[in-house]
């Protein structure tokens, strides 16, 4: 039986409420706005909140504006005495109301529409489980193919991801697949940069102005190659805005400034340059502050969550330091975090600092030992870490 959770400042209501509808639902309520935004808080999993739009403190919009903030999951339905169109317009723009029911209201027409909201929550569920599990993991197969193939390119995305997972908790941002899915593939246009140019690159010859231009066309191409696959629309929108400027300046050259600026484009553009000023030796303290002085590049609130977020502390430099262990070859296990690179002995780069052995990279590792063999030692560090923080443990079955 689904739980509903109803709002509202009047007690007798809520009573009546709980009768009519006990044997159809596991009704829970709330005595207005805040005692409801608790129980959303809490943890509880409901498919429905309704609430009344005449609620003292708190309309019935501002609480659901809430809710859709704390629960985003649950499907949102509000009572009213009177409906006009500037409040319907404020409820659908603020709290992405499902439906609106208008008092009085008959206890047909209440299930109806709770019937009709519950059905909607279990197709909200099963798209996010589409989402994060079957597609996220397709997407987290592709990144570590990637990184086998071009480590130097594509071997810190697995660490990036951690990095904007981490700033969204501290946010209080929810879901997060699209985000950690843009930071697995923000790179994936260098997919159809020519070999030879990554390598002239890298090694700092210079460029002509063409092949400039095709180095910055790598959020155009990676967002054009993922558009065009179903629901990672708004994933190639972060990916082709990775490199924008919060004040509207950078690539691409159009209007698009401040928040309406992908998100996750805001975050890739801010922890990818901080972990450029960090692998180059700065401490984070000051790599925050060399960011800070380049007024209207980066989201503020974003360098403030950064600053303040548990997690904040400087990461180790990718060079070996005290934190490394050193291990050979035959200790490496799934799981260990590298602190310095792993190459073969003819110095054929295998996998990059910072990165974390999966099964799918150790298979690899273990071939190539087997062939060239493996320089040792080989660094690690002595617990799960990795790129700016240490992220918490997610589940084996865990999204991206």
């Amino acid at each position: 039986m689904k739980k509903i959770l109803f709002v509202d400042d009047e007690p007798n209501v809520l009573s009546a409420l709980q009768r009519q509808l006990h044997l159809l639902f596991q009704v829970e309520t709330a005595a207005g706005p805040i005692e409801g935004l608790a129980a959303l808080q809490n943890g509880r999993d409901y498919s429905v909140v309704v609430a009344d739009m005449g609620m003292p403190k708190m309309s019935g919009v501002e609480f659901l504006a809430r809710a859709r903030e704390t629960a985003p999951d649950t499907v949102r339905v509000m009572l009213t005495g009177y409906l006009n169109q500037s409040t319907a317009a404020e409820a659908i723009n603020q709290g992405s109301i499902f439906r609106f029911l208008n008092k009085p209201c008959s206890t047909e027409k209440l299930v109806q529409t709770l019937e009709a909201a519950v059905a909607h929550h279990h197709h909200i569920i099963a798209e996010r489980d589409l989402l994060e599990n079957t597609l996220g993991g397709s997407l987290k197969v592709l990144s570590e193919i990637l990184a086998l193939a071009e480590p130097e390119t594509f071997g810190q995305a697995e660490a990036l991801r951690d990095a904007i997972r981490l700033l969204a908790a501290s946010l209080k941002v929810t879901p997060t697949w699209d985000l950690e899915a843009a930071a697995l593939l923000s790179q994936i246009g260098s997919v159809t940069i020519p070999p030879e140019l990554i390598l002239k690159s890298r090694q700092g010859h210079a460029l002509s102005a063409g092949e400039k231009d095709i180095f910055n066309d790598i959020p155009v191409v990676g967002g054009s190659l993922l558009a065009q696959i179903p629901r990672l629309e708004g994933v190639a929108r972060i990916v082709l805005y990775q490199h924008k400027n919060f004040d509207g300046g950078g690539f691409p050259e159009d209007a698009v400034a401040g928040e309406a600026i992908p998100l996750g484009a805001r975050m890739l553009k801010l922890l990818v340059d901080l972990a450029r000023l960090e692998s180059g030796g700065a401490a984070r303290p000051a790599a925050l502050e060399q960011l800070r002085a380049h007024s209207g590049v980066y989201d503020p609130r974003l360098l403030q969550a950064l600053e303040h977020s548990p997690g904040a502390a400087a990461a180790p430099p990718a060079n070996i330091g005290p934190a490394a262990a050193p291990v050979g070859f035959a200790e490496l296990r799934v799981g260990h975090v590298l602190r310095s690179n792993l190459e073969t002995k003819d110095n054929l780069l295998l996998v990059t600092a910072g990165n974390k052995i999966t099964p799918m990279l150790m298979h690899r590792l273990r071939n190539f030992s087997s062939l060239y063999g493996i320089q040792e030692p080989i660094f690690i560090e002595e617990s799960a870490t990795a790129f700016f923080t240490r992220p918490e443990r997610k589940p084996a079955n865990a999204p991206l």
